[in-house]
């Protein structure tokens, strides 16, 4: 190919990645669409009557990222599948973020995220993929592991097209306009539901009964992206609203209480949806599936290693006095205790600042300046301080949501086993330390911030 013909950037390719695959969703699962009605609705009230917060978000070109910020979760069964998909989000700009080792929580799988990783990349379109790997090592039954991996190999989830577009976007360094629509048209396929099953109803059961993630993993033709998590700035709003909509919610938002200062992740959604499923076989057999579900998210800041620990103290102390039921019995309670226990987590930027909590971004105001200390800076108006905005998911969370979402018989009993050397074995990479990526951040803007006002 010519290298005369231009590339298009990752970032575009990603943003039109990112709306097919919420054109597929609403397709597939109708709920989503209500969902995205009623996200943009909240939002535009909240930035209606609260000024400062749409100037700040203004000043911070996180305005326009808003409504177009979506997630989405996959789960791959085999190695080659982890590392062919790494290939594929590479070609949009998304990079692995994080290790989550789910097994903590009873899930048999581990994870990362793909995402992108600049601020400049991040405002153009934030699309991330959390995405988990089978653990079939975790299965006791060694018989069902056998058969489980032996399906595994035999499928394809990529299509023939996409991947000969991933080697030439590899070869080239990037795509065409007209190669990367096709390439957004073949990635898509890997997502797609499919209702017809690859093994048998009885092979399904088994599956089913040694954790019902794996039997969603083990019995379908591709990965089916099971939620895509449009971003609100008013989740409790959003809870509240559903139920009107025909939408019931889980029962408690999961991750940290309302805030003035919002920190990490806050997360809702509704229960699974029952599919209908084809199962192989003389006499074709009818069954259901459930796997996939409707999320909302709300983003605070980025916590420091001091502040994450401070959070995770202080969430094991709300769990060691109550667990949110599922059926919402206890809801009410459980907030209570939630919002008790988290007063002791500093509720003001300045004080998450100071105390070293927090990752925040400086910037330059073009105000006169005197001295070099950058909090006597601040204080005068020469610089400003904004929280970096949490891109990233916390294991419990995104286990909580699971569980939640599957019902209480999901939670099964497996031995934890982080093993981040294998992941990133089977991956073909290391992921990105996210601590390490916000600090980096944090230190560069505030030096480009003092070099603008020529306080180097």
């Amino acid at each position: 190919m010519s290298s005369r013909i231009p590339r298009l950037s990752p970032d575009h390719i990603r943003a039109r990645f990112s709306s097919a695959m919420s054109a597929m969703y609403r397709d597939e699962v109708p709920a989503y669409g209500t969902l995205l009605s009623l996200v943009a609705e909240v939002n535009a009230e909240v930035l209606d009557r609260d000024p400062v917060l749409a100037a700040n978000l203004a000043a911070t070109d996180q305005i326009d990222r808003i409504s177009e910020e979506r997630h989405g979760a996959i789960r791959l069964g085999t190695a080659q599948e982890l590392a062919t998909i790494r290939r594929l989000f590479a070609v949009m700009g998304m990079y692995p973020v994080g290790y989550y080792d789910l097994s903590e929580a009873g899930v048999p799988v581990h994870s990362t995220a793909f995402r992108p990783v600049g601020q400049a990349a991040l405002r153009r379109n934030p699309f991330r993929v959390f995405t988990s790997l089978l653990r079939l090592d975790l299965i006791s039954d060694r018989a069902l592991r056998n058969e489980a991996a032996a399906i595994l190999a035999r499928r394809d989830i990529f299509t023939p097209a996409c991947l000969s577009l991933i080697d030439r976007a590899e070869c080239d360094g990037g795509l065409s306009d007209s190669e990367a629509e096709q390439f957004v048209a073949e990635a898509v396929e890997t997502f797609r539901w499919h209702s017809d099953a690859l093994v048998l109803a009885d092979l399904y059961k088994r599956l089913h009964g040694a954790h019902r993630l794996v039997a969603d993993v083990v019995s379908f033709k591709g990965p089916h992206i099971n939620h895509l998590t449009p971003r609100t700035l008013d989740i409790d709003a959003v809870q509240a609203r559903m139920p009107a909509l025909g939408i019931a919610p889980k029962a408690v938002i999961e991750g940290p209480p309302r805030r003035h200062c919002p920190i990490l992740l806050r997360q809702t959604s509704f229960k699974a949806l029952q599919e209908a499923v084809r199962f192989p076989g003389d006499a074709a057999v009818e069954g259901s599936h459930t796997a996939r579900f409707g999320e909302i998210e709300a983003r605070g800041i980025a916590l420091t290693p001091k502040g994450r620990t401070l959070y995770d103290s202080l969430l094991d102390q709300v769990r060691a006095r109550i667990v949110p039921a599922a059926d919402g019995s206890n809801a009410s309670e459980y907030m209570r205790i939630l919002g008790d226990v988290f007063e002791a987590f500093p509720d003001d930027w300045d004080a998450i600042r100071s105390q070293g909590l927090g990752y925040f971004e400086w910037s330059a105001t073009g105000r006169p300046a005197a001295g070099d200390d950058p909090e006597a800076l601040l204080a005068q108006g020469a610089l400003r301080c904004d929280p970096i905005i949490y891109e990233d998911f916390l294991p419990v969370s995104a286990a909580g949501i699971f569980q939640s979402n599957l019902g209480d018989e999901a939670v099964q009993d497996f031995a934890a086993s982080r093993n981040q050397r294998q992941f990133e074995d089977d991956l073909g990479a290391p992921v990105l330390d996210e601590f390490a990526h916000y600090a980096g951040i944090e230190a560069a803007s505030l030096k480009a911030s003092l070099q603008a006002i020529g306080r180097a």
